[in-house]
């Protein structure tokens, strides 16, 4: 029985997961979720996830794996996209923390409210500037690094990668130009171009 992936197709962090699996040639079956609908508050749902959140991973044994980033790592381990050295893992795992600690709470956050809620601007229109601030100040960390390796995490491709490209290829729809990020955008075109990538609106 293949992986079952609870998920929903505009979701940064539910991308994430999706781009791992077609990266790694792993079949799944894919369901549907709405957060907009209110799908994940239905008894259904929360027996799966008790915190009410996406993606869910069932295995085929019936485990069932939350948590997006912990959701990679299953997924890369003994693969390509995990490192076998230990200092390599480590930074690996440091930028997967900076994007759920830095990253994914302002471009994220900002591209959920200001794309995908209807009326979502007007509503949090008081932390559009700090949204703001702050997903430059995460963008320019990486344009740091990427002035210097071609992946965030050194000089080859690893789920940190893929933790990372989700929010940041879509920038735009936070209102952020990658433009002043030129090492940044570069980076985007070269993840964009590595065999097995898909697209946002890719489904298996």
């Amino acid at each position: 029985m293949p992986l079952t992936l609870h998920a929903m197709q505009r979701s940064a962090n539910c991308y994430k997961v999706r781009l791992a699996l077609a990266s790694l040639h792993q079949p799944f079956v894919l369901r549907d979720v709405d957060i907009l609908r209110g799908d994940t508050r239905t008894p259904e749902f929360l027996t799966l996830n008790p915190q009410g959140q996406l993606p869910v991973l069932e295995l085929d044994d019936g485990t069932v794996l939350v948590e997006s980033n912990a959701i990679l790592l299953y997924l890369g381990e003994g693969t390509a996209l995990v490192p076998t050295d230990r200092a390599a893992r480590a930074r690996m795992l440091q930028w997967m923390f900076f994007e759920q600690n830095a990253h994914h709470p302002s471009i994220g956050t900002a591209r959920f409210w200001l794309t995908l809620i209807p009326g979502g601007r007007e509503l949090k229109r008081d932390l559009i500037d700090d949204w703001m601030e702050r997903g430059e100040a995460a963008l320019g960390r990486m344009q740091g690094q990427l002035s210097k390796t071609p992946f965030i995490a050194g000089e080859t491709m690893t789920l940190a990668d893929i933790a990372l490209y989700a929010n940041t290829h879509v920038a735009n729809e936070a209102d952020l130009d990658l433009a002043a990020f030129p090492a940044v955008q570069a980076w985007v075109k070269r993840v964009a171009a590595l065999p097995g990538h898909v697209g946002m609106d890719w489904r298996p």
